[in-house]
């Protein structure tokens, strides 16, 4: 069922199709926190990401995906989102890892990102990913029916411009469903660009806040799909695939349920 503008409502069956989806990611996503270590390379965390989510008895959802050659989106330090994974780039101590996966269960996706440390990390670094990871839950709070998508953008703006960070502009989360990006638009800042949808229960929408420890503009490297910070400092990124329903939000992708 839609709700004006093509905003898929989803009925018990199909939640429960994105339930396992959202299972499968957030068990390959924990999968790839426990092992990544200094040495291996982010090719090496692309293929056990696939197998696993093949095993699991679902696809890749990013593979193919406009042409995106990999299973995982892969970005270390500056990079911000999209990053190809490579043989030639080996994770070392002190790196900050943004891993992006995405897996389809009979037809429905799952959406999830995590930023995480190769072993120690400058205490600023640290402090940028979990003003990440409060951003996201701060948005997440907002969801329930009866709320606005600018009640979300406006809780994670706020939260990340009072710990001195920025929030990228130029990617937003967004709709997920029987396709890996649907309506609607979910910002991360407060916008009057697009129609400020009240969420209904049945919506499930990937909430993906991206924080830069500098300035909040990106630019896209020449390989087409790696977006980097201008001024080249860290970036953090944290997603979660989230059901709303009348009280709140069922977080799709949790990893503490796998």
């Amino acid at each position: 069922m839609k709700r004006g503008r093509g905003i898929e409502i989803k009925n018990p069956e199909e939640i429960a199709q994105m339930r396992v989806a959202g299972r499968i990611v957030a068990t390959v996503l924990k999968e790839l926190m426990a092992i990544a270590k200094p040495g291996m390379t982010t090719a090496d965390l692309d293929a056990i990401a696939e197998e696993k989510i093949r095993q699991m008895g679902a696809v890749p959802s990013f593979k193919g995906y406009h042409g995106f050659p990999a299973t995982i989106c892969a970005c270390v330090n500056e990079e911000v989102v999209h990053g190809i994974p490579s043989p030639k780039k080996v994770l070392k101590m002190g790196d900050l890892v943004k891993i992006d996966v995405g897996a389809c269960y009979n037809g429905f996706h799952g959406d999830s990102c995590v930023t995480f440390p190769i072993g120690k990390v400058k205490r600023e670094t640290l402090r940028l990913m979990q003003v990440a990871e409060t951003a996201l839950y701060k948005g997440i709070e907002q969801v329930k029916e009866g709320n606005y998508l600018m009640d979300i953008a406006g809780a994670i703006q706020d939260y990340v411009e009072s710990n001195g960070f920025s929030v990228v502009e130029d990617f937003v989360g967004h709709g997920v469903g029987r396709n890996l990006h649907e309506e609607p638009s979910v910002f991360n800042v407060r916008t009057r660009d697009l129609p400020n949808v009240r969420l209904e229960a049945g919506m499930t929408i990937a909430i993906e806040p991206i924080v830069n420890m500098g300035r909040k503009e990106t630019r896209t490297l020449k390989d087409g799909w790696t977006v980097v910070t201008v001024d080249r400092l860290p970036s953090a990124q944290f997603e979660h695939t989230v059901l709303v329903t009348k009280t709140g939000a069922e977080i799709l992708t949790d990893r503490n349920l796998v």
